[in-house]
């Protein structure tokens, strides 16, 4: 399964976690239709409990298998619709049972994504209108119409604006990670810039300490073995020679305390 259905499937348990009052209420729909059937109706009773069902046997693997091919998701709203239409023309007086319009738009709204939940949503919204025109006359089963009709409209809506809303904290969320990712990444660069330039660094005082240094220290040497050879035949031109090793070993020593310093680390 991928990311982008486990997503959809997460976001519709989220959204029907929020509206049980919901199912409770057509629950209680169809158990009233139940009830007044076996009391007032003992001959209509096993045909509102088939009915009745097979319309949850549909509503139920439908929650529990929102990922079905949309051919057989509109297969089964269709045998859903039926079902619904014959459950108020066995006792048109029950006009309370078209709500149930209401939860299959709203189970559709949950799985039909794009335009197709609005074409859904119109054909129940067409079904209450004509089916309680049908049973109870134009201005009575419009009157009746207009709440499962709303709420219809209403449930659309609402999950709509919840998925977007989803949506947007997911594109959120995937923004955020990937400038965590970034920000990683240039921290990462920024250590690599920091090591390359201590290495440069280093490089540079090498040069220098090969350059200046080395070439000092170098002079000393060539100065020492002069002073001892003098030693041996001129001991009148020793103290010169003396006085430029050490002007030569003071030059080494402030050389090398420099490059010293510029070796430690920087406090501010």
């Amino acid at each position: 399964m991928t990311e982008t259905k486990k997503s959809a499937i997460r976001s519709i348990r989220s959204i029907q976690i929020v509206v049980i009052p919901l199912y409770m209420a057509c629950a209680a729909i169809l158990l009233r239709a139940i009830t007044y059937s076996y009391t007032n109706l003992p001959s209509l009773f096993p045909w509102y409990a088939g009915f009745e069902l097979i319309f949850l046997f549909l509503f139920i693997l439908v929650a529990l298998r929102p990922s079905l091919p949309f051919g057989k998701l509109q297969f089964i709203y269709v045998v859903q619709s039926v079902i619904i239409l014959c459950l108020v023309s066995l006792a048109p007086h029950l006009d309370f049972i078209a709500s149930l319009f209401t939860l299959l738009c709203y189970q559709m709204a949950l799985v039909i994504h794009g335009k197709s939940r609005w074409v859904w949503c119109g054909i129940f919204c067409a079904l209450i209108l004509l089916s309680l025109i049908a049973w109870k006359g134009l201005v009575l089963g419009l009157a009746l119409s207009m709440i499962p009709i709303s709420g219809c409209i209403v449930i659309l809506y609402y999950v709509v604006a919840y998925q977007e809303e989803e949506q947007a904290k997911q594109r959120s969320e995937a923004i955020l990670r990937e400038l965590q990712e970034k920000n990683s990444q240039l921290q990462k660069y920024t250590t690599q810039v920091e090591q390359i330039a201590a290495i440069e660094e280093r490089n540079r005082l090498a040069r220098e300490l090969h350059d200046s240094v080395s070439q000092t220290i170098f002079s000393i040497v060539l100065n020492t073995r002069s002073t001892q050879i003098l030693m041996e035949r001129q001991p009148d031109r020793v103290r010169p020679q003396l006085e430029q090793l050490q002007i030569l070993t003071q030059e080494a020593l402030a050389e090398m305390r420099s490059l010293i310093a510029q070796l430690r680390p920087h406090i501010e």
